[in-house]
């Protein structure tokens, strides 16, 4: 055993650290009654979407909103008119990866949406009278918190690195790396 390996020691600390993290994608749909029986579908999108994240008992709650603007004509296809409505959604994303040695009271969570809301299928109702939306949306969480950590500790600091000071004992296995040297010495 080298001398350096005889003065590592080992020492918890606590740091803040992602200790949780989940992903869902989803579909949803939804029914806009505009206020003219659609003839056809000339468009569906969704925008202004806003949401949060909340630490729930399973998981991560995103909880939002949504526009859903759909273009559509009546009348026989003579006239065109956009229908709006806005909706509430709560996604209850679970984590598929949680350090059991958080610090539960200070945890903080975060949401990201891979997948932005997005208007994947628009029909006209089976009654004539509303156009049901299917949307789709994908959301990425994070929990951070307070844990331990083990890192190791070197009494005296760690060596210069500007000055490459390094205490490395060389072996046999060190000279498979002389012609790699030589190719990094020629490029620099």
């Amino acid at each position: 055993m080298s001398k350096a390996n005889k003065q590592l020691r080992c020492r918890e600390i606590i740091t803040k650290a992602v200790c949780g993290k989940g992903r869902k994608f989803s579909t949803s749909t939804h029914t806009v009654t505009p206020p003219h029986r659609p003839t056809s579908i000339l468009g569906a999108w969704v925008i202004n979407t806003k949401y949060e994240a909340v630490k729930s008992s399973s998981g991560v709650e995103v909880i939002g909103t949504y526009d859903i603007n759909i273009w559509y004509s009546y009348n026989e296809n003579s006239q065109t008119d956009v229908a709006k409505e806005s909706v509430k959604f709560v996604e209850n994303v679970p984590l598929y990866y949680l350090d059991p040695k958080h610090r539960a009271s200070t945890t903080e969570v975060f949401a990201e949406s891979i997948t932005e809301p997005n208007c994947i299928e628009a029909n006209i109702s089976s009654s004539g009278d509303s156009v049901v939306v299917r949307i789709e949306r994908e959301f990425a969480v994070e929990m951070i918190a307070e844990t331990k950590v083990s890192v190791a500790v070197v009494p005296g600091g760690c060596p210069d690195i500007d000055g490459k000071d390094f205490d490395h004992e060389a072996d046999e296995s060190d000279e498979e790396f002389d012609d790699l040297e030589d190719l990094l010495d020629d490029e620099i």
